[in-house]
């Protein structure tokens, strides 16, 4: 018997039940007009996903039992609403039961239409590819700028801290949003528990790109701040930039700046390049800035020493790592050779990189290719690799060389 009919009978059993019930004949037979289940359907298309309104339009029924076709529970009421997550054309019947009988209606095709033809929504979720998108805060200045009501900018951030440019924030095509807060929620200034903020969404065709709104209490994208009735304004959408702007509850604005999420090899050479180009420096301002040892123990040789020890010729070194591949070497006046122990003259050492994936401990690593480059020591890696052991927006530890090269360098660098 199929999943029609079985309902069918149960609405049977349903009205016969009421037809026993009468006390004025005692009869226990159905008597009357068998219903024919006839319905109409109106699409609100101006959010998605879509709802229909489904409106009954059967005489002598009093028991209604509705499958929209998408294999989600059956629903009962003379009239329903349903929505519809992904756009397809939906078989919709409605089972009608009353005092004759029951009977179910032909199928009625609802066809839902599809919102990724929109510019805004299509970038959002990927919904012409996966079907899914993650996005983290710009690393850049102004990742966060504040407005006022008219427009005029009232603020715009530096470099976000690390405990925001780890956030992840993820749309799928199906309308559902997820937040993985990574190390935690930066809020009120510092680094917090991390916050849940999962939700299903609403997505408005209206403007340029369309506007997102968040249909749980608490969720929010980008700032854990509250934004007026959850709603995000899409100001600029590409497949490299999404910008989002809420209204905050005094009246003001805030936009928010995010790039994809990339890859941890990918996310190693935004950091180190800045995006654009970086430059960085030994850290002089920390204890062992360099030390030196192997693969097994890295500080077993060597150690530089309490924070200021670094020459001052060798700590003013300027490094610079562009998303081209390009090195640049600026010495600011003098180079100290390691084997001599003496400030020198400037060495030329500007030179091309190629970059990937850490051969032995690290998240990644790069190769000078010109011989005799190098960076900190002047003797360092004469494999000319460098594995990034670990790197954030401002701080990077750098090994010069290969697993199995000996000795090995470490240095903590900071970007200028």
């Amino acid at each position: 018997m199929s999943t029609y009919f079985r309902h069918a009978a149960l609405l049977l059993a349903g009205a016969a039940a009421l037809a026993a019930c009468r006390k004025d004949t005692g009869a226990t037979s159905l008597e009357g007009i068998i219903p024919t289940p006839a319905f109409t359907v109106t699409l609100n298309t101006s959010q998605y996903p879509v709802t229909a309104t489904f409106t009954n339009t059967t005489t002598d029924a009093f028991l209604y039992q509705w499958d929209f076709g998408d294999g989600s529970p059956l629903a009962s009421g003379q009239n329903v609403t349903h929505t519809y997550k992904l756009p397809d054309t939906y078989r919709v019947r409605l089972t009608a039961a009353g005092r004759g009988g029951s009977s179910v209606s032909p199928q009625l095709p609802v066809t839902i239409p599809t919102i990724c033809g929109n510019a805004g929504y299509a970038v959002l979720t990927a919904c012409g590819g996966s079907g899914a998108t993650s996005w983290t805060l710009s690393d850049q200045p102004g990742a966060v700028v504040k407005l006022s009501a008219s427009g005029a900018v009232l603020s715009t951030s530096p470099v976000l801290n690390a405990c925001q440019l780890d956030d992840v924030f993820s749309f799928t095509s199906n309308f559902s949003y997820a937040y993985d807060a990574g190390a935690g929620t930066f809020a009120n200034g510092t680094c917090g528990t991390a916050r849940t903020g999962n939700s299903d969404f609403v997505y408005r065709p209206s403007g340029t790109l369309g506007q997102l709104v968040l249909q749980r209490n608490k969720s929010f994208i980008g700032l854990p701040d509250s934004v007026v009735n959850k709603t995000y304004d899409l100001v600029e959408a590409t497949a490299t930039r999404l910008r989002l702007q809420g209204t905050n509850p005094d009246g003001t604005k805030t936009v928010t700046t995010y790039i994809p999420q990339l890859s941890a090899l990918d996310r190693a050479k935004q950091l180190l390049t800045g995006g654009g180009a970086r430059t960085w420096l030994i850290d002089n301002s920390v204890a062992d800035a360099i030390i030196v040892g192997n693969e097994a123990n890295i500080s077993s040789y060597n150690k530089s020493g309490s924070a200021g020890s670094v020459p001052a010729c060798q700590a003013d070194d300027e490094y610079t790592f562009s998303t081209a591949g390009n090195f640049t070497y600026n010495a600011n006046g003098q180079t100290f050779v390691a084997i001599d122990y003496t400030c020198q003259a400037a060495r030329a050492n500007n030179t091309t990189f190629t970059f990937g994936p850490a051969s032995g401990a690290g998240v990644a690593q790069f190769v000078l290719a010109a011989p005799g480059s190098f960076i900190g020591v002047t003797n360092a890696a004469t494999s000319r690799i460098y594995r990034i052991i670990s790197i954030d927006d401002k701080h990077m530890t750098l090994r010069a060389g290969g697993p199995t090269d000996d000795p090995l360098f470490e240095f903590k660098m900071v970007a200028k």
